[in-house]
């Protein structure tokens, strides 16, 4: 595997730091969109921008050709509040880049767009490039990637497949659990607490609440395990001496590839006896083949490969995706985040190394 340009590697760290100096929680990304797409326009880039989401195309691009897109994404949740540096400050210690968004999925981000830049003005491509630095992953929003796919259809044609930037630590995310959020309501009839009186709503909750908690699905995935459903939230009562007519709690399930929404939905409210209603059911359990190119790539790289239990932007792909990046998943979403600099090169050097396996066979 060839070793990158040093001064690419300080390029992309220092972009890093820009990009953490600027805040971008979900729905709140234009100022980092606005600097990054004047960034790619300072490297002789032409990115395109629709929302707060900024894409290009390599220089030769060939409409005969079929497509392989580059995405990560430049929105971050909010910092809690148990941070004791400063979010924005982008400081390195010890060979670590500390800020919000830098290991989620900042790391990613940089080291892609470099990669995009070192190919994009090859002319002996096997297929076309296309990067996009996208809103609004951290919330499943619908002004992200799944906006941009009309854009795609319409500019870029088939898209072979994708590589999706998340801390991964460069091993290969083959499969991804999907998530079904569930609103869930008991009612009962309230009454005085002192006098047998009432309906008790948390009661009734409870029995389905145990279900929940008890319940095993038949199907287990080799790469995904088995389905999981976690009560996260519950709400009930007014005050101490009023027996609760409503019971309302929320129920996080995540989906192998074995099981459709349809058929869990089903039987979930065969066995429960509360409302259900889903919030969303856009982001699906995905795998890609083990045959695919972007894989085959990864395994003759000796990169090892699992089912991620963590959703991404991957799931809103009608394409094959491939998730991988540098950065550790453990520390997403953390007090004090930070990505080792060596994590940086390394997702540099893999990428490249990956892609040049794919695009000139």
């Amino acid at each position: 595997m060839n070793k990158i340009n040093p001064a690419m590697l300080d390029q992309a760290v220092e972009l890093l730091k820009r990009m953490i100096s600027i805040p971008s929680f979900s729905r709140e990304e234009e100022f980092l969109a606005n600097f990054f797409e004047k960034h790619c326009r300072e490297l002789g880039l032409a990115p395109r921008r629709h929302q707060n989401n900024v894409w290009m195309l390599n220089t030769h691009f060939d409409p005969e050709k079929q497509t392989i897109l580059l995405n990560s994404h430049i929105d971050t949740v909010k910092p809690s509040s148990a941070y004791t540096r400063d979010p924005f400050g982008a400081v390195v210690e010890d060979g670590k880049l500390f800020g919000l968004g830098s290991n989620d999925a900042g790391g990613c981000v940089v080291s892609l767009l470099t990669v995009f830049n070192y190919f994009k003005d090859r002319q002996d491509l096997a297929f076309n490039l296309v990067f996009a630095a996208t809103a609004e992953e951290e919330i499943s929003g619908t002004n992200g990637i799944e906006s941009l796919l009309p854009h795609f259809a319409k500019d870029v044609g088939t898209i072979m497949g994708a590589i999706v930037g998340e801390p991964t630590s460069m091993q290969m995310a083959v499969a991804e659990k999907g998530l079904l959020v569930l609103d869930c309501r008991s009612e009962g009839r309230s009454g005085h607490a002192a006098r047998e009186e009432g309906d008790n709503a948390i009661y009734k909750a409870l029995n389905d609440i145990t279900w929940f908690r008890d319940y095993r699905f038949d199907q287990t995935s080799t790469l995904l395990g088995p389905n999981k459903m976690s009560v996260t939230i519950v709400n009930a009562g007014t005050q101490h001496n009023v027996v609760p007519r409503e019971c309302t709690f929320t129920v996080d399930v995540r989906i192998n590839e074995l099981y459709d929404f349809e058929s869990v939905l089903s039987q979930i409210r065969s066995n429960v006896k509360c409302e259900v209603k889903p919030r969303s059911t856009r982001i699906k359990s995905t795998s890609i083949s083990m045959d695919h190119p972007l894989v085959k790539a990864g395994l003759a790289l000796g990169r090892p490969h699992y089912g991620s239990p963590t959703t991404s932007d991957k799931a809103l792909m009608p394409f094959p995706a491939l998730k991988i990046g540098p950065g550790d998943s453990a520390r997403s979403h953390t007090a004090d985040e930070y990505i080792f600099i060596d994590q940086i090169k390394e997702g540099i050097e893999l990428y490249t190394a990956l892609l040049e396996k794919v695009l000139t066979p």
